[in-house]
């Protein structure tokens, strides 16, 4: 019988939910995206309104299913659906935008009750596009709560860093679990 587990990944709009579930799915993945109707047009076109789904299938047949959330406020029924069962948050925030600490502040706060009962990994992404924080920057905030929260820089479209951050969630809940 195999076993399988889900991975719940969780940011503002453009960060990279779509694209790094992408880049790591083992399977095609399902999106739910519809063209962009509010401030989020100013953004980018289309925008996540229920959730992306894929998957990674290790090499024992377990699965991992890797489930996107809507980055919208308006959409934050869909969190706690999404997050039922889930065994840990992989939060990505987008480094390009001057609000990226409050927005890291308000995912954290978000799902704090989630992450308390699993475990969170944080990828700042679009580094390398208009840095407006360092990760010491970020760090601070992640400091204020225990324990040690893992954060790294990422490239959402690189599977060798989406699996990274996989690796570091598996890694907090189970030192024993490798993909």
């Amino acid at each position: 019988m195999k076993s399988s587990h889900k991975i719940i990944f969780s940011g503002p709009v453009g960060a990279g939910k779509t694209t790094a579930i992408t880049s790591i799915s083992d399977i095609p993945t399902v999106r739910t995206e519809e063209s962009a109707s509010d401030e989020t047009k100013d953004l980018k076109d289309t925008t996540t309104v229920a959730l992306d789904y894929g998957a990674i299938i290790l090499q024992d047949n377990t699965r991992i299913h890797l489930y996107g959330t809507p980055g919208q406020k308006r959409f934050d029924f869909m969190w706690e659906i999404l997050t039922n069962g889930g065994i840990g948050l992989l939060l990505l925030i987008d480094g390009s935008d001057s609000n990226a600490i409050n927005n890291l502040k308000f995912f954290l706060s978000s799902f704090k009750n989630f992450i308390d009962k699993t475990s969170v990994v944080v990828g700042i992404t679009k580094q390398d596009v208009n840095k407006k924080y360092n990760l010491e920057e970020y760090q601070e905030v992640l400091n204020k709560g225990l324990p040690v929260i893992p954060i790294y820089e990422i490239d959402a479209r690189s599977r060798k860093d989406v699996s990274l951050m996989v690796e570091t969630l598996l890694y907090t809940l189970d030192p024993k679990i490798s993909i």
